[in-house]
């Protein structure tokens, strides 16, 4: 008997230990930014060679689900199988930009109220699984800082939708779009469309990248 209860002890013991030293999982959950956030160079491959740096190693596991042309309820109708189903502790949802940028480009897009809509629906879903959600404003649809960019009045219009939606879900904000607006302030004398955090107007380029790595840590260790 006592072998067995000292057998009992160290199995619980090993299953307690197993447990805390657990690295909590982040899938980044978005569009084309975040599907090239896995690429070399990306914004997630960065964070993962980060963790190395950081002495993280076993604290963290990243993972994309980022498609090339996704909209919110192109993520509502996918999240069962590419995030759900994984069962990670966080999300980080980055999307907004197509929404957006498809209204002119494609003809398409979603109109805010759906887009309010669909975004609440997915915090909840995710929240019903006690998944933590971290939301990403859409950071850029051209990076003049004059205000000029077509897309300025609705990408500005969707980042207070998420802001407010986050203000009433309880999730934190990394603000991408303030962010990036402020830097571009500062280093976009020539007031360029692209080159200074993207490489097309939308698309991280190489210090765009390490950028929203950064502001990625950030929301993560608040």
């Amino acid at each position: 008997m006592k072998l067995l209860k000292s057998f009992l002890f160290i199995l619980m013991l090993s299953t307690l230990s197993s447990f805390q030293n657990k690295p909590m999982k982040v899938i980044f959950f978005g569009d084309s930014i975040t599907q090239a956030g896995v690429t070399p160079g990306g914004y997630i491959t960065l964070m993962q060679e980060d963790l190395k740096t950081r002495n993280l190693e076993s604290e963290y596991v990243f993972e994309g689900a980022g498609i090339g042309g996704n909209k919110i309820y192109d993520l509502y109708l996918r999240m069962e199988e590419d995030v759900l189903e994984k069962n990670p502790d966080v999300v980080v949802l980055f999307v907004g930009v197509n929404d957006v940028w498809h209204k002119t480009s494609h003809g398409t897009g979603t109109d805010a109220d759906k887009f309010e809509r669909f975004y609440r629906a997915v915090i909840a879903k995710l929240h019903k699984q006690d998944i933590k959600v971290l939301l990403c404003t859409p950071a850029a649809i051209g990076e003049k800082t004059d205000f000029s960019n077509q897309q300025d009045g609705d990408l500005n219009h969707y980042s207070t939708i998420i802001r407010e939606v986050g203000e009433e879900t309880g999730c934190d904000i990394i603000d991408l779009r303030k962010e990036f607006l402020a830097y571009n302030l500062k280093h976009n004398s020539e007031n360029k469309d692209r080159g200074i955090l993207t490489r097309d107007r939308v698309h991280l380029n190489n210090i765009g990248n390490r950028f929203v790595a950064d502001f990625m840590w950030k929301g993560l260790l608040k």
